[in-house]
């Protein structure tokens, strides 16, 4: 997994940041060192618990399958549907 991480100059120093987490940095006196800092972090963070790691359930086709079962009109639209089917390759 990778995380979005900011680098800028501050005073002489690197301060490395996660993109929308700015409490989870690090400053250090170069630019790699920063980085490798920040990483430090962000495992530590992971390995207490601190940072999770979460993937959402991606719904697949067949959570669709039934939903409208109950909806009064998609009978009228079906069969309007097949009617204009009818027509165009009847």
């Amino acid at each position: 997994m990778s995380f979005p991480v900011l680098v800028e100059s501050e005073k002489g120093r690197f301060v490395a940041s996660l993109v929308g987490i700015p409490n989870v940095r690090a400053a250090e006196p170069t630019r790699s060192q920063a980085i490798l800092s920040l990483k430090a972090k962000i495992n530590q963070n992971a390995e207490t618990g601190k940072l999770l790691f979460l993937k959402p359930d991606a719904p697949g086709i067949s959570t669709l399958a039934g939903k409208y079962k109950s909806d009064p009109t998609l009978r009228d639209i079906c069969e309007e549907a097949y009617k204009k089917r009818d027509e165009e390759y009847g």
